[in-house]
């Protein structure tokens, strides 16, 4: 039976009887749940970087961590280190596979068990791999649930035949290769004259849970809720020809549909300074401004990306000359 080492951020750990016969833990410091969970289960738990490994464990193990492992650390396993890694690997290196499964819209993913190399992040040896169609309109949270629980089986199944496994490793090539960023505020910025309904909704999945949607409106950043994806907008809706970022309450669904590259999608509500309904926000702001039709009025009625809010900004100083 092997002696697990076991290295995470804010992922549970996983055994099975009559495989690891000792595990251990390493978390980042932080109250994260693998720490609760290590606890509530009397494993014995190490803060990063451990030390007092030498000779004691078989093979490690890496999820969700976040830091490049040094090549003296990884020489004191006589099995290495292993990655659980929720994409197929080459695609999707990087720190937010997931996000960046569902923003592209991958129809195929996977789960990934690798063995960890010094200096740089998932380049190392596939051990095994299973493959997951990715449901549709399924969210990172929802696809990140799965894989995790995919993770865990497909480590134990690994690790049942490690030897033959390690024997049978192949190396990763170039073709395919892709990297996924850390998700940051910035990509939840909405381009409306560039961006396309579907592109939009991925965009929503992806991060929608934990970073909104934003968009510019009067010089003031709104932030957009409760997404209800792609809506029909009849053309005796508008009084004036859609152009991208308008936008027109629709009183029967409670909603705020605005006009993007090719379609319309559908907000319920929104964050200005405080939660507003769909209803609400056109009552108190857009109502009054989408009675009027001089250019600078009617920009007061629409949603803007960055780059347009300057370019409003500077429309209505010519304006005033």
């Amino acid at each position: 039976m092997l002696k697990m080492f076991f290295f995470t951020y804010n992922q549970r750990a996983y055994t099975s009887e009559g495989i690891v016969e000792t595990l251990e833990v390493v978390t980042l410091a932080g109250d994260v749940p693998v720490k609760r969970f290590a606890q509530e289960n009397h494993l014995p738990l190490h803060s990063w970087p451990p030390d007092d490994v030498n000779g004691r464990f078989d093979v490690g193990v890496v999820v969700s961590f976040g830091c490049l492992l040094p090549e003296r650390l990884i020489r004191k396993f006589p099995y290495g280190i292993l990655n659980v890694h929720p994409s197929l690997l080459p695609r999707w290196r990087g720190p937010a596979p997931v996000f960046h499964t569902i923003l592209h819209g991958d129809s195929v993913t996977g789960v990934s068990i690798i063995q960890i190399r010094p200096h740089r992040f998932d380049v190392g040896p596939i051990l095994n791999q299973q493959l997951y169609q990715v449901p549709e309109n399924c969210t990172a949270d929802e696809l990140g649930g799965t894989l995790a629980t995919m993770g865990a089986h497909l480590l134990i199944k690994t690790l049942m035949s490690l030897s033959e496994r390690m024997e049978n490793q192949r190396e990763q090539g170039q073709t395919g290769a892709t990297f996924a960023p850390k998700i940051k505020t910035s990509m939840s910025w909405i381009v409306w004259e560039e961006q396309t309904c579907d592109q939009i909704d991925r965009l929503y999945r992806a991060v929608g849970s934990r970073i909104p949607l934003r968009t510019m409106w009067m010089g003031r950043t709104i932030k957009l809720l409760d997404f209800t994806g792609k809506c029909h907008v009849s053309l005796s809706d508008q009084r004036r020809n859609p152009i991208p970022g308008s936008v027109s309450f629709q009183k029967d669904s409670n909603t705020l549909a605005v006009c993007c590259k090719d379609g319309w999608v559908g907000f319920r509500s929104v964050l200005l300074k405080k939660r507003l309904t769909a209803a609400d926000f056109y009552n108190g702001y857009l109502h009054r401004t989408q009675q009027k039709n001089t250019l600078c009025q009617m920009a007061e009625g629409q949603f803007f990306s960055k780059k347009g809010e300057i370019e409003v900004h500077q429309m209505r100083k010519n304006s005033k000359l």
